[in-house]
């Protein structure tokens, strides 16, 4: 989701009126800055973002960030009075990009260029600049950088309403500068520079070079405030919270594409402020790496199958947000209203965590969850139902917002899953309840199989909501993944479906017609739908999340061939996207030869683009796991649609885990915890 300038980071502007600070003019105020060219290395709460040509100009929402504020905006390098050529700049690895130039030597009259210029910038602000010399003779080089700040909190910034550009002091090897608040940065250089000039804000070098020497000089930026570091915290999160998964197989795309999308998983992780032992994902950035959101609570159940730690955690950071007591709102977890396309009011993201909350702890048990996890996270799971129950409308439905919005077919989606997976976590835990929630599911079946269900002589469809007067709003997209997404129950079976056999089928069909399936993955709304844009977030763009659900729902009902169809247009935009898919791309329809088209505002890497790729090889192999049932079932899709595929150091029952799947679709267990049996 991408929100409004004023809401884009969810870190607070300072007081007092922003003037223009560093590339002012390169957006408009309220204006969010495209951000789909920029490459962006991330280490939460560290945040650096550069445009392809490497050098940091201010402009937009270009610079190193820390804790929501930008600590660097100018990085301007110049070798002899004269910028680079840059001829490449490419992500590395997730928190780091690197940047390739090339000048011709003073005096030089031919085509060549005899200067190499090598530059890398981590998130954390650190930047090592070499300078090559392929020239045949002894060069003496002025190096200069020109550097410079508005210590600006990132919501302005994104808003293209930055603070006014700080006045530096010589500090040490490097620059210093000091905001109204105390805030503060340095730059420190090694080696240090011979000359520093702080009111323009420069560091200059004499960089003496014989052929076929070279010269590097590093930066590194660090925030204060006080005195003490800026944005301190207890560290990063460690690599035990999300296992090493390797992808291998005839589609060599898969092992790159899994390893880039663990490490943004693993780049988005931020921990509790009050609580630093627990992690959650930020929905993504660079707009939303705030407080844990819905999206982080998807994102961890789609990567479960690289444990349930995850889960745990961002399970009781918004157990923590749950309002107490019995009020008319006790058992809802708070969250913001966002876009709903052009037919709907906004939605809320409290009643998708609410509802989330029991289905992703029942599922997590059925990965391994550890009964001390359980048993803490139980009590929050039953308010959540408790919640459910207190919101049904006078027709039986949902509403969404609560408790007087449309009651919309994606909601009572959730909710049914919260019935069904709620009741056997009651059971499990021997709690009460279970019989009453399962037989409440059955009811909400009968009726949405009759008042969301338009029959004509094609088959029929879902609708997309009604309407607080009760009536139908027709509009078919990508949110009919979700009718599909039943979850996992006893012995790794499906739980029951809100839809029966024969709309199953229709909708599968439905799925794969060129209206919602635009080659690269599902759009948000059909492209002959009233009010199709093919950038709309909620209108026709496609999301990763509801695609990689759709493959999911595809697979286990049975149609492989829309599942594969699918499946294979989201890898192919994976590649297009050097392996790190953004929450969102434009809907355009495919065609040979065409890239997907990139959303100028998207998050990436975001939690739910990431995670996609774990769901989407999972459901490739099917696994179902039961720990409780000490059972592990493998359901592959027995087309093979990308060849023999094999995953290994997944986690079940908290132990590595590995599978394969042959060429002709045959699934085998090679790895799991002791005591498991291959389940059918």
């Amino acid at each position: 989701m991408v929100p409004s300038p004023a809401q884009a980071p969810g870190h607070p502007a300072r007081n007092g009126a922003p003037s223009p600070g560093p590339g002012a003019g390169a957006v408009r105020p309220g204006d969010l800055p495209a951000v789909h060219d920029m490459l962006v290395g991330v280490a939460l709460p560290a945040l650096v973002v550069s445009p392809r040509h490497g050098q940091l100009t201010g402009a937009g929402l270009e610079g190193v960030f820390l804790a929501g504020r930008r600590l660097l905006a100018r990085s301007v390098l110049r070798v002899a009075g004269r910028e680079p050529v840059p001829l490449r700049g490419r992500s590395t690895a997730a928190d780091r990009s690197d940047f390739l130039g090339v000048l011709r030597a003073p005096g030089d009259t031919g085509p060549d260029p005899g200067l190499v210029v090598e530059r890398s910038r981590e998130a954390d602000g650190t930047e090592r600049i070499t300078l090559r010399s392929s020239v045949a003779r002894p060069l003496r080089l002025p190096v200069e950088l020109a550097l410079g700040t508005d210590l600006a909190d990132l919501g302005p910034v994104a808003a293209g309403r930055p603070g006014p550009e700080l006045s530096a002091s010589v500090h040490g090897t490097g620059l210093r500068w000091t905001a109204d608040d105390g805030a503060a940065v340095i730059v420190s250089a090694d080696p240090p520079p011979s000359d520093a000039l702080a009111a323009a804000g420069l560091l200059r070098w004499e960089a003496e070079l014989a052929p076929g020497d070279s010269f590097t000089l590093t930066l590194r930026v660090r925030g204060e405030r006080s005195g003490r570091p800026l944005g301190a915290s207890s560290g990063r999160p460690g690599g035990h919270v999300l296992a090493d998964a390797v992808a291998e197989g005839d589609d060599p795309r898969l092992g790159p594409l899994l390893r880039a999308c663990v490490a943004d998983l693993r780049a988005l992780l931020q921990r509790d402020p009050e609580h630093p032992a627990d992690v959650y994902l930020a929905a993504g950035v660079p707009w939303r790496s705030g407080p844990v959101t819905a999206e982080a609570l998807w994102a961890a159940r789609m990567a479960l199958p690289l444990g349930t730690r995850l889960a745990a955690t961002t399970l009781r950071a918004l157990a923590r947000t749950q309002i107490a007591g019995t009020g008319a709102d006790s058992g809802r977890i708070p969250g913001p209203l966002r876009d709903a396309g052009p037919h709907l009011p906004p939605r809320c993201t409290g009643v998708e965590a609410t509802l989330a909350f029991p289905v992703v702890l029942a599922e997590a048990r059925r990965w391994g969850l550890p009964e001390q996890d359980l048993a803490e996270l139980l009590p929050a799971a039953e308010r959540c139902l408790g919640r459910l129950r207190a919101a049904v409308d006078a027709g039986g439905f949902v509403p969404d917002p609560w408790p007087a919005g449309p009651a919309r077919a994606e909601t009572q989606a959730h909710a049914h899953r919260a019935a069904v997976l709620g009741a056997e976590l009651l059971d499990a835990c021997g709690r009460p309840g279970g019989e009453a929630w399962r037989e409440w599911a059955r009811e909400l079946r009968e009726r949405f199989r009759s008042r969301f269900w338009i029959d004509d002589p094609s088959g029929g469809r879902p609708v997309l909501a009604r309407t607080v007067d009760d009536q139908p709003l027709p509009h078919l997209g990508g949110w009919a993944a979700h009718l599909l997404d039943n979850g996992l129950t006893v012995a790794g079976c499906d739980a029951p479906g809100l839809l029966h056999k024969a709309q199953t089928e229709r909708l599968a069909r439905l799925l794969a017609t060129p209206g919602l399936d635009s080659g690269w993955g599902l759009r948000g709304l059909g492209e002959k739908e009233p009010g199709y844009s093919p950038f709309g977030h909620r209108s026709g763009a496609v999301r990763v999340h509801e695609t990689a659900v759709a493959v999911a729902g595809l697979a286990a009902a049975g149609h492989e061939s829309e599942a594969a169809a699918l499946l294979r247009g989201v890898l192919d935009a994976a590649e297009a996207f050097d392996h790190r898919l953004p929450e969102m791309y434009a809907g355009e329809r495919r065609t040979t030869g065409a890239l997907p088209v990139p959303h100028p505002a998207a998050c990436r890497p975001a939690a739910v683009g990431a995670a996609a790729v774990v769901q989407l090889l999972t459901a490739v192999l099917g696994i179902r796991p039961d720990v409780p049932g000490r059972t592990v079932a493998l359901h592959p899709l027995r087309s093979a649609p990308l060849g023999e595929v094999r995953l290994s150091g997944l986690r079940v029952a908290g132990e590595p885990f590995a599978a394969r799947v042959g060429r002709l679709g045959l699934g085998m267990v090679e790895e799991a915890a002791p005591g498991l049996q291959l389940g059918v």
